[in-house]
């Protein structure tokens, strides 16, 4: 019998290359049909190795999913950026490679997500999701958060509607 270690870590400078693969799969799956392909395209390809390298180097909170020697997903996170909504910590994104989904690691990241956020003093939360991403807005919904906020986002001419759920206050 073998066992596949599962571990949610904080991502290092050498992950960068995997969180790039990682983020562009994850991407053009949730996002197909719903972004503009165009705009898309742009959005990943921001993206690279480099981008998530001096991310990780600047000291921005990456935290990677490993399945065995494997990047599952990643989620980095901080303080909440909107100023008009009064929640301490924000997770910017949480994704994982479409393979991985549906097994119960997109709860794992999003547990260690939080946890670092309290431990850090920031108890109340926000995530962003666009509202035609049914998946993620089924996920969070199903992690207990509730609908604190409706905006709107531009890509490219196309203007699509996301919404904030919320955990605390």
């Amino acid at each position: 019998m073998s066992t596949t270690l599962i571990e949610v870590r904080a991502a290092k400078a050498c992950d960068a290359t995997a969180i790039a693969t990682a983020h562009d799969e994850a991407w053009r799956a949730a996002y197909q049909g719903i972004i503009p392909g165009a705009e898309l395209g742009k959005l990943i390809n921001r993206r690279g190795p480099q981008w998530w390298d001096s991310a990780i180097r600047k000291g921005s909170r990456v935290s990677v999913l490993c399945f065995g020697d494997k990047i599952a997903g990643y989620a980095n996170y901080g303080r909440n950026r909107a100023r008009s909504l009064h929640f301490d910590g924000e997770i910017y994104e949480l994704y994982l490679r479409p393979e991985f989904q549906g097994l119960g690691f997109g709860r794992r990241l999003f547990t260690a997500a939080r946890r670092d956020l309290i431990q850090s003093g920031l108890k109340s939360m926000v995530i962003w999701a666009l509202s035609d991403n049914e998946t993620a807005v089924g996920f969070y919904r199903g992690l207990g958060g509730r609908m604190v906020a409706r905006s709107s986002e531009q890509f490219g001419a196309k203007s699509l509607d996301k919404v904030a759920f919320a955990w605390g206050n």
